[in-house]
């Protein structure tokens, strides 16, 4: 018979955890949850997924229009409308994520907006996405929203940075 203690290396073997893997988020699921966001009117949950480059952006230009709003009280603000998170501030109620493109470490992620009492004012438009970091080649992207490009032909980073030019 053997000494239970000859088994002991065995069984703690079994307790040494299993490399774990990082479990990121997907462009499609960043784009899903901006849909929830859009549709849910709070943008809070993919706010939280922007890169800092863009979230500086918004933070800049929200100090601006604060500053715009001390200094000419009683008019609109150049960001009266709000952020320009989709091509328009009409709420739409229905919202999908289509097929997403990932070439050169940017994903493009297109966000279908529709409007079921007026399909004729249904649009596309597409997050951009970049990844914050890859520590090692063959980690996982961490994805974060860079910039909105609006069915209009323009963007959010163009939108906000421009609003304040005379």
């Amino acid at each position: 018979m053997r000494h239970p203690t000859a088994l002991l290396p065995l069984i703690l073997l079994t307790a040494i955890p299993a490399q774990a893997q990082m479990v990121t988020i997907t462009p499609e699921q960043v784009g899903q949850i901006f849909c929830i966001s859009s549709l849910g009117n709070d943008i809070t949950p993919a706010y939280s997924m922007l890169s800092e480059g863009l979230e500086s952006e918004i933070a800049r230009a929200s100090e601006r229009n604060l500053q715009f709003e001390i200094d000419n009280p009683g008019e609109k603000t150049p960001l009266g409308d709000g952020l320009p998170w989709r091509t328009s501030p009409d709420y739409a109620d229905g919202c999908e994520v289509g097929e997403v493109t990932v070439k050169d470490f940017v994903a493009r992620v297109p966000i279908h907006y529709s409007f079921s009492d007026y399909p004729a004012g249904n649009y596309t438009d597409h997050l951009i996405l970049l990844p914050a970091y890859y520590e090692v080649e063959g980690d996982p992207l961490i994805w974060r929203i860079d910039d909105i490009e609006l069915s209009n032909g323009l963007n959010m980073r163009f939108i906000i940075g421009t609003a304040f030019e005379p």
